[in-house]
């Protein structure tokens, strides 16, 4: 191995769906395949080819539709191959399938390289949701790796989190999901008209609505209290995330850290891939206990 802890066994892969802690891809066992934006006739790649100031802007001017895709089977398996280079096995951790093609990308890609590499223990999990819940699941994962722990008791560890993770999140704007096909003109309008922030929560692949306060500031209120309904028992691992809209979200992590005992309590911006379907103004946040 040419980099990392050389007691350290497992290196962790994700997609660019996934909001991670900030230094999280500054370990050297970790990887981040981008996903690709298109605009126009333009294909980005996530975090590479633009930053989300540069797509945010872009996003605002551009009346067309944006749209992503998964990335190829070939973007995951040269991952692999250097992730192969300083670690004996590999976890792929993807986006929900519910949601993207990523798996498949990311299966096809594993069967490709174990073909080249017989023996080598690679495995995909998909991590049933997305952004900050996907993240907290490959943090997690990183940690149980940086015990030395085996790809078995990392997968485990994914796999356990991924069961008790939940994300909870409100957006300021229904139009870039009327806009991308996602939400009917109606209910854009009514939202719209009635200033209303609709608040979503996402766990294990489904989405459904749970509130519809007024302001940000009764959103971030009634966030805080559905998640004291969502809580178990122990500290609290908590991602806030937010698209453009740093102070609301300082405002909801400062009400989280009131609100429980936090063992982590992370601040993050989305990715491009993921604000590319919701746009500026959400803020949500991504937990378990």
């Amino acid at each position: 191995m040419s980099r990392g802890d050389s007691e350290r066994r497992v290196a962790i892969v994700v997609d660019s769906a996934a909001t991670v802690p900030d230094g999280f891809l500054s370990d050297p066992l970790t990887f981040s395949v981008p996903m690709l934006i298109h605009v126009g006739d333009r294909t980005y790649r996530d975090g590479v080819d633009l930053d989300a100031s540069d797509f945010y802007e872009m996003q605002r001017q551009y009346v067309g539709r944006t749209s992503t895709s998964a990335p190829t089977p070939g973007d995951f398996l040269a991952a692999f191959g250097e992730a192969g280079e300083v670690a004996d096995s590999i976890l792929c951790i993807t986006v929900s399938k519910s949601f993207s093609s990523s798996l498949d990308s990311a299966e096809a890609a594993s069967r490709q390289f174990r073909a080249h590499r017989p023996g080598f223990d690679l495995r995909v999990i998909d991590s049933l949701t997305a952004v900050g819940a996907q993240g907290l699941i490959a943090w997690q994962s990183l940690k149980t790796a940086e015990t030395g722990a085996g790809l078995d008791d990392v997968y485990n560890a994914a796999s356990d989190i991924r069961q008790r993770v939940r994300l909870l999140a409100y957006v300021d704007t229904l139009y870039y999901l009327w806009k991308g096909g996602r939400v009917p003109g109606l209910a854009h309008l009514a939202t719209s008209l009635l200033q209303l922030k609709p608040i979503f929560e996402l766990e294990m692949s489904n989405i459904t609505q749970v509130a519809r306060p007024r302001t940000a500031a009764h959103a971030a209120s009634k966030v805080v209290t559905l998640m004291k309904d969502r809580v178990c028992e122990g500290p609290l691992h908590a991602m806030v995330m937010h698209i453009q809209a740093p102070e609301q979200a300082d405002s909801l992590s400062s009400l989280i850290a009131t609100e429980f005992e936090c063992f982590e309590l992370f601040v993050a911006e989305f990715t491009p891939v993921m604000g590319a379907h919701i746009g500026p103004g959400m803020v949500g946040v991504a937990f378990w206990s």
